[in-house]
């Protein structure tokens, strides 16, 4: 993430400063993933997609914290979260573009009562099996 972004986001108080604290940062990434797993062995139907679809995207923000703790900084806004996982270098780098309407999704969900489709569910399991999984390896070895 370029200086810049990073000093916006301290003045304007959505980041602050913290150690790196690796075992808390290995948990959270452990968490995503046990989290995610179960989420996917959940059979897949309308009445199922919100539920799938929320876990999972909780599990792509708490990798976009993890990241944030591994440049030593913890977000103080979800919002950001996910903006760091926007910079990384992945095999499926066009997939990172999902995130912020992924966002906008279990917004909906969680504030407006709008019920997420198998269609966007099917869709963010298929980020996590391609994004996610390599966003976490990628994490685990900065650290």
């Amino acid at each position: 993430m370029k200086k810049e972004f990073i000093q916006s986001y301290l003045k304007n108080r959505l980041l602050r400063p913290r150690q790196v604290d690796r075992e808390k940062i290995k948990s959270m990434i452990k968490m995503a993933e046990i989290n995610a797993k179960i989420a996917k062995t959940i059979p897949l139907k309308e009445e199922s997609a919100t539920l799938i679809f929320r876990e999972i995207y909780e599990s792509i923000r708490q990798l976009g914290e993890a990241k944030w703790l591994v440049l030593n900084y913890e977000p103080l806004n979800h919002e950001i979260s996910l903006d760091i996982l926007k910079d990384m270098d992945l095999k499926e780098k066009l997939m990172l573009n999902s995130l912020t309407r992924f966002k906008k999704i279990r917004h909906d969900a969680n504030y407006r009562g709008f019920m997420v489709s198998v269609a966007q569910a099917e869709e963010i399991i298929e980020f996590w099996n391609k994004c996610g999984i390599e966003i976490l390896k990628i994490i685990l070895k900065e650290l």
